[in-house]
């Protein structure tokens, strides 16, 4: 199963997220819930890199992935990352929705992961 979280700080904002594990819907190479869940992931940092110049803090390896948000970013900047990680967000709820038995989906409240 895979193990997706989101983080915010105690004033609401997303600070970054982590997904861990594998979805084992099907074999590799043949897993949708993966690939989907990857693709949002993948897509998001690039988003953040790319579309918000926002340079995030990345782990990957050994199935896990997380991304934390710097803490100095202009106010359209901050905007901007929080509009993805909002949309990222919504794509692992519906997932989590449509694959309850490979996806858990959850939101940490009060803190900044690392």
């Amino acid at each position: 199963m895979i193990r997706a979280k989101l983080f915010r700080s105690a004033d609401g904002l997303w600070t970054g997220y982590e997904l861990r594990g594998h979805a084992d819907w099907a074999d590799a190479g043949q897993d949708i819930v993966c690939a989907a869940t990857s693709m949002l992931a993948i897509n998001c940092v690039n988003s953040l890199e790319s579309v918000c110049q926002v340079q995030a803090q990345v782990t990957e390896g050994d199935g896990r992935l997380s991304a934390t948000l710097p803490d100095k970013m202009s106010p359209q900047q901050s905007h901007d990352a929080q509009v993805l990680l909002a949309a990222l967000c919504q794509g692992l709820k519906d997932l989590q929705e449509a694959y309850p038995h490979n996806i858990q989906f959850s939101i940490e409240n009060g803190g900044k992961h690392s």
